[in-house]
């Protein structure tokens, strides 16, 4: 299973319909779930509620500025493997303050998709295309370059 812990509620249609157009051709391959966290400006608030959804036996991943960098191909080796040690791997995406050490701690891994700043519910749809490409990869589907 892949989960999503995610700030905020995906106010725009268009992303939602980003959103949902991935999270459907992504369940073809696996189960997928996203988690909607309240927005919240407090920063522990947060990270309480973020960790009332870490499960230690799954791989958990904080999305940071400062993570690991990979290409599509990596990443898709990587999430392949991973799968082959854990039943569910669980991605965190901070809210506009960021994780929490405590969140991060609680993580296997950082990874980062570049220094550049997103607005939430674009990266949503990021992150759920690279893990889309991923799965057309690992698969050896032919999907667009």
């Amino acid at each position: 299973m892949i989960k999503i812990i995610a700030p905020g509620k995906i106010k725009e249609n268009y992303l939602n319909d980003l959103i949902n157009d991935y999270l459907k051709r992504i369940q073809k391959y696996h189960k997928i779930e996203i988690i909607e966290l309240k927005d919240n400006e407090d920063i522990k608030k947060e990270t309480m509620e973020i960790l009332k959804y870490l499960n230690n036996k799954d791989y958990n991943i904080a999305l940071t500025i400062t993570g690991k960098n990979y290409d599509s191909l990596s990443f898709a080796k990587h999430l392949d493997e991973t799968f082959n040690h854990h039943g569910t791997i669980t991605f965190i995406i901070g809210g506009s303050n960021g994780l929490d050490s405590e969140v991060l701690n609680a993580c296997d891994e950082e990874i980062s998709f570049g220094s550049f700043t997103f607005p939430h519910g674009l990266f949503r749809g990021i992150l759920l295309e690279q893990i889309y490409r991923a799965f057309k990869i690992n698969n050896n589907e032919r999907y667009h370059k």
